[in-house]
């Protein structure tokens, strides 16, 4: 049985810092370098969250479908298997988790970083939804 502790506190890490950068009241109240802060903070929880998310997918896959079917595949092709076994819904909004995932190692310029933190509130409900059939699915 996979264990996915790791993930769900990671989840709601993720979840608590976006719900406190999405409150502008409190932020208003900080500095500029404390809301740099906390967004960054957001960026780095989506990052953990994200290579948790597809690492276990592929655990899950070769655990419950056949040992080695994740190996060696693209990214897309494993949110393909994850589809199909009903893990995610929608391939193409996990493609863009894994390209903002991708911007993240090579953000040089602000509206790259402010575009993946836009994005963590759809990652924050598509994670959530995998978490959910990953633990429902547990065999």
């Amino acid at each position: 049985m996979i264990q996915y502790d790791s993930l769900r506190k990671s989840l709601n890490a993720l979840a608590a810092v976006s719900a406190v950068s999405g409150n502008d009241e409190r932020m208003g109240q900080l500095a500029d370098i404390e809301r740099v802060a906390i967004r960054a903070g957001v960026v780095q929880h989506f990052e953990i969250t994200y290579e948790l998310c597809w690492k276990l997918i592929a655990r899950w896959l070769n655990a419950n479908i056949s040992p080695g079917i994740a190996d060696g595949v693209t990214r897309r092709q494993l949110f393909r298997l994850a589809a199909e076994k009903r893990l995610i819904n929608d391939v193409g909004r996990w493609m863009g988790h894994h390209e903002g995932r991708n911007a993240t190692s090579h953000i040089c310029d602000f509206d790259k970083a402010k575009a993946v933190y836009r994005g963590t509130v759809d990652f924050v409900h598509d994670a959530r939804a995998l978490l959910r059939a990953l633990e429902t699915r547990n065999d």
